[in-house]
């Protein structure tokens, strides 16, 4: 019987498992994701724990942040280049032992060095999954795949604050938070020790020396393009410091003018360096990709509301209903459960649906934002239970499942699989820049309204702004359906 999970390399006898290949991209893809969003209800713990001040709190969350997106696009070349096998496990062996480290630092900067190597080692292993996931599946069997990876980012995202609210409850604040960084190094160590075993490294390297041979390209040395790398890396840290930092140093938003005359050197740089027929890190067909850049901008205008929900859950329902760690991790439970049945859903009527699905499962998640902030009002005036919020949690859950799922199957449909690495890097980039935009806009909002009002209208506020983003994303994905009469 013939077996449809395993696959071939071209001058390669050996024979993989697609299945094995995709459980072991998704384990460190959740661990990456887990530690963004866990450590929002760690923080107060690690401030009395270190004896952290503000700035250094804001680098725990910051400096991850910053040094996994600017590292996406990079690495996504360079596994693209050189083989995505080992970029992927290498990235992998930097973010367990930064997440050791970072489970025994005892001071704020160790602390925070860890943490800017863990967002390296995510942002290395980040683009090669998307990048094999390219290479190894096709149609119907790819966009099944890449619901899984939207499950898992989703159910990250959702279940990451009760992988530091269950152990600081149970084991006390100082051990509780380095319980969540120490128990991803076992999971870690594992993951490294099974890519060995089943990720095709030889066979990559075969096929990438293959595809030169046919290519005429035997003596071409390798080029990736650092004067791109550069200019793209300095653009995003212009980009992202800003919105990171600038709430206690405004005039770092000056950064911005900086960061757009980078972006138009580096796209001047990449197209020019092309037409003298070199390799550039990213090449500007990409750009020439509809279906790739329209769902890449809906995907970072969602994301510009979307990520910001649960901070403002946990801050709202900690500093402002009194809620300890577990309870405000809890309430995003049934979200964690809907995301994972949503995400298998549109992994099967992605490709029926196509942009149907998009607009249908924004207009979901303003819906659901719309209830929240309908919930979080009848608990000001009414006195109800803030657990009502897990209901529109859920409702919500469903929409940014399915929409991780088909947005990110839809965006890869055309992109080849020589650059597959690179544009897995190019969206999760534009993803993170949105995310650091949008937590600066959204919880600036949130504390900008606490000296004028109460926690209660300090949500209200924020969460109208990010069903204000969503619906623009919405909008956007309507007007390209109808112009593509999808």
């Amino acid at each position: 019987m013939k077996n449809h999970y395993a696959v071939r390399l071209p001058g390669v006898d050996r024979v993989f498992d697609r299945r094995k290949i995709l459980i072991i991209n998704m384990v460190p893809l959740a661990m990456a994701l887990l530690q963004i969003s866990a450590v929002n209800v760690a923080l107060p713990s690690i401030t009395q724990s270190l004896g952290a001040q503000s700035h250094d709190i804001q680098l725990v969350l910051s400096g991850y942040a910053l040094a996994f997106g600017i590292c996406l696009v990079p690495f996504g070349r360079v596994g693209d280049v050189l083989g995505r096998s080992s970029l992927f496990t290498i990235g992998l062996a930097i973010f367990t032992i930064s997440c050791l480290v970072c489970g025994l630092a005892t001071s704020p900067l160790a602390l925070n060095i860890a943490r800017v190597f863990q967002g390296l080692g995510a942002g290395m292993q980040g683009p090669q999954t998307t990048g094999m996931i390219q290479q190894y599946f096709k149609g119907q069997g790819r966009a099944r795949a890449y619901s899984l990876q939207g499950m898992t980012v989703a159910a990250a995202v959702a279940l990451g604050p009760l992988m530091s609210g269950i152990p600081i409850t149970l084991l006390g604040p100082d051990l509780g938070w380095r319980t969540s960084f120490l128990v991803n190094f076992p999971l870690g160590v594992a993951g490294v020790i099974v890519a060995c075993f089943w990720l095709p490294f030889d066979t990559e390297r075969e096929a990438i020396r293959a595809r030169k041979l046919n290519s005429g390209r035997k003596r071409r040395k390798l080029d990736l393009d650092p004067v791109g790398a550069l200019l793209l890396t300095v653009a995003v840290v212009c980009v992202m410091v800003p919105f990171m930092f600038g709430s206690e140093n405004p005039r770092l938003f000056w950064l911005l003018l900086a960061a757009a005359a980078l972006a138009g050197a580096w796209m001047w740089w990449e197209v020019s360096y092309h037409r003298r027929g070199h390799e550039p890190m990213v090449n500007p067909e990409l750009f020439r990709l509809r279906s790739f850049i329209h769902h890449t901008l809906i995907s970072a205008v969602d994301f510009l509301g979307i990520t910001s929900i649960f901070v403002i859950v946990a801050m709202f329902l900690q500093q402002g209903l009194g809620w300890d760690a577990l309870q405000a991790s809890l309430i995003g439970l049934p979200n964690a459960v809907v995301t994972m049945f949503a995400a298998n859903w549109a992994g099967k009527n992605v490709l029926r649906l196509r942009n149907k699905m998009m607009v249908g499962t924004l207009a979901t998640i303003v819906f659901a934002t719309c209830c929240t902030i309908f919930f979080v009002w009848l608990s000001r005036d009414y006195g109800i239970s803030g657990w009502w919020l897990s209901l529109s949690l859920a409702i919500h859950g469903f929409g940014q499942g399915a929409f991780a799922s088909g947005n990110q199957t839809l965006a890869m449909l055309d992109v080849p699989v020589t650059m597959s690495g690179t544009a897995g890097g190019v969206k999760s980039m534009a993803e993170r820049v949105s995310t650091a935009m949008g937590n600066a806009i959204i919880s600036g909002i949130f504390f900008a309204m606490l000296p004028l009002s109460s926690y209660h209208d300090a949500a209200l506020w924020s969460y109208a702004a990010v069903a204000a983003f969503v619906a623009i994303a919405c909008t956007i994905a309507a007007v390209y359906m109808a112009l593509t009469k999808d």
